[in-house]
């Protein structure tokens, strides 16, 4: 047998695969160690420990969460045996969100279940679905009441005027009735989850034909989700067709300091954990995780919604000024798939960043990524303001420019996926 470290994560059982992968590091304490960057270590209910050959010593292994949380133990290998290593996240509050907890979208079981105070955050700014009531200096904001109820509404048709920048702009000033107006073909209201003792954090999930646990009615190229609750209204970009996996919205109805409001996840086990990064800015940890799937995400558009992640990771990292291997299969993805304002996002910002010669395309590119609608990535409105704003002096783009700046400002930007608040409650 060699010499080894095998490293794994458990999550909560909740009779369904979990599976997932995240990356971390191994250091030695001592002086010959072996150093391992970039490790790939699985997790779910009952993960098989992957294995990486190192030298007998004391060593550190680190575990980095999508949420930004690092995780450590400590190990000592000994000549000819192979070291197990366990991290143990068994603490989610209910076994059902094992993977937002591991994604850091929900707090522990204690803070939902213990006898102490739920801890709330006092800034508007935190990770509330509903700001705080305003209360004198020195007292104590109150914690939000479990009884609130969501009203959830599915529109799995709409048509691209809809999605339009301008039209999500006018969305902020005519909440009500909001399915209504995005809609093509009409909407769903959802029940919520029939799961006991969930109703505080209730998980919905969706799949290529809308939701799982409801019967789905017509599909189109872009599903959204309007979540409202006590005087806020979310409007969430659900990120499909993901192949056949499917994707997760948390709605967490407590005001919390590190918790999401709302979140949205993909079950893919290969780069679910991926997006994470990728929305905390981890690309470089990112791209460990896409650099496994390669070459697949540039050889077909199977997955243009995984394939527009990868194009992310890869221009967010490698900032090769010549023609690479991948910049063919950019172009494919901005060319073949046509509703997809993320691909003509992505060959815009390459062109862009790749020197004067290309400066006119990648122009006329951010003007074209504009047309086509919102982004499916919080990253891509990000970039589409960084793009837009080196024309100033062009009026095409300058209008443009401000009308993606104003909806950024609506924008959650540390989600991976768009979800705009449209209106919070402020007393």
């Amino acid at each position: 047998m060699s010499t080894a470290l095998a490293v794994r994560l458990f999550l909560s059982s909740a009779g369904e695969s979990n599976d997932a992968v995240i990356v971390g590091d191994i250091y030695p304490a001592d002086v010959t160690g072996d150093t391992r960057r970039g490790i790939l270590i699985p997790c779910g209910t009952s993960p098989e420990p992957t294995s990486y050959s190192v030298a007998p010593g004391r060593y550190t292994v680190s575990a980095a969460l999508p949420s930004g949380m690092v995780l450590t133990k400590n190990a000592v290998v000994v000549p000819d045996e192979e070291t197990v290593v366990d991290f143990v996240m068994t603490d989610s509050p209910y076994e059902t969100h094992s993977r937002q907890y591991l994604m850091g979208n929900i707090e522990p079981d204690s803070v939902y279940h213990g006898p102490d105070t739920i801890p709330v955050a006092e800034s508007v700014s935190s990770r509330s679905l509903v700001a705080p009531a305003s209360v004198p200096d020195g007292v104590p904001p109150e914690v939000l009441p479990v009884g609130l109820t969501p009203f959830v509404t599915w529109i799995g048709d709409t048509s691209p005027p809809n999605w339009s920048f301008a039209s999500m702009l006018e969305l902020e000033q005519n909440t009500p009735g909001l399915a209504r107006l995005i809609a093509t073909s009409g909407s769903r209201t959802l029940p919520a989850p029939d799961v006991p003792g969930e109703a505080v954090t209730p998980l919905y999930r969706f799949g290529l034909n809308g939701p799982v646990a409801a019967p789905s009615g017509p599909v189109g190229k872009r599903q959204f989700l309007v979540v409202e609750v006590a005087g806020s209204v979310r409007l969430i970009t659900l990120p499909l067709p993901w192949g056949t996996y499917e994707a997760e919205v948390l709605v967490n109805l407590r005001q919390s300091p590190t918790g999401s409001a709302i979140a949205v996840t993909v079950r893919d086990p290969e780069v679910g954990a991926g997006l994470g990064y990728m929305a905390q800015g981890a690309l470089d940890t990112a791209a460990r995780l896409f650099a496994d799937v390669e070459p697949e995400p540039y050889a077909r558009l199977d997955n243009p919604l995984a394939a527009a992640a990868g194009g992310y990771v890869l221009i967010g990292t490698d900032h090769s000024e010549g023609e690479t291997y991948w910049d063919p299969w950019l172009e494919r993805l901005a060319e073949g798939v046509p509703w997809l304002g993320d691909g003509a996002i992505l060959r815009a910002v390459r062109l862009l960043r790749r020197g004067r010669a290309d400066r006119e395309r990648a122009r006329d590119g951010l003007i074209e990524a504009f047309d086509r609608g919102i982004p499916f990535y919080t990253l891509g409105l990000a970039w589409l303001v960084e793009g837009l704003s080196a024309f100033p002096d062009d009026p095409e783009c300058v209008c443009r420019l401000d009308q993606v700046r104003r909806l950024s400002w609506l924008a959650d930007m540390r989600e991976p996926f768009l979800i705009l608040d449209l209106r919070q409650r402020s007393t």
